[in-house]
């Protein structure tokens, strides 16, 4: 195993790292087609690099090439969001409510993107994931002290951030 280029090396590497990788990207996007796509994508840079990237460090190139893919995703929407006209049917709710909730909704993903990268994928993971310290500890590499206080902070911050949280 000393050459990515050698189909069964690459082979190897994508079964030993390809689901991981995707549970790391979707437990970020919350989006399975994401994922997949940010997956993929990486193993093909992958392939594209192998002469470049040996074994040992292939595992660490497919991560980082997956979450710069993220991170571009993310940018994308961000700006797509500002100019999208959301088309909602509720006309039911009182223009009172539908404002309100809106503001609150910007409150809170304002809020939410304040916080550093690595206290938002833990508030996120724990709470819309129901990820347990101790996992999300393992997939950050951390431990489970560093988890803890990242939550903690993101909770201090976002309950400074928002009234009522």
């Amino acid at each position: 195993m000393d050459n990515v280029c050698e189909d069964q090396t690459f082979s190897s590497l994508f079964k030993a790292h390809s689901k991981s990788v995707f549970n790391y990207i979707y437990y970020k996007f919350g989006n399975e087609e994401k994922a997949n796509d940010a997956v993929q994508e990486a193993f093909v840079k992958l392939w594209e690099n192998c002469a470049k990237v040996t074994p040992d460090k292939a595992k660490s190139f497919v991560y980082t090439v997956a979450n710069n893919l993220y991170l571009n995703v993310i940018k994308a929407e961000k700006v797509r969001l500002k100019y999208a006209d959301k088309g909602d049917d509720r006309s039911h709710e009182s223009p009172e409510f539908l404002m309100e909730e809106k503001e609150y909704k910007q409150k809170l993903d304002n809020a939410l993107d304040a916080l550093p990268e690595n206290q938002r994928t833990t508030f996120l993971l724990n709470r819309i994931d129901g990820k347990k310290y101790a996992e999300i500890a393992e997939m950050e590499g951390v431990s489970v002290k560093a988890i803890e206080k990242r939550m903690h902070l993101a909770l201090k911050s976002l309950r400074e951030q928002i009234d009522g949280i």
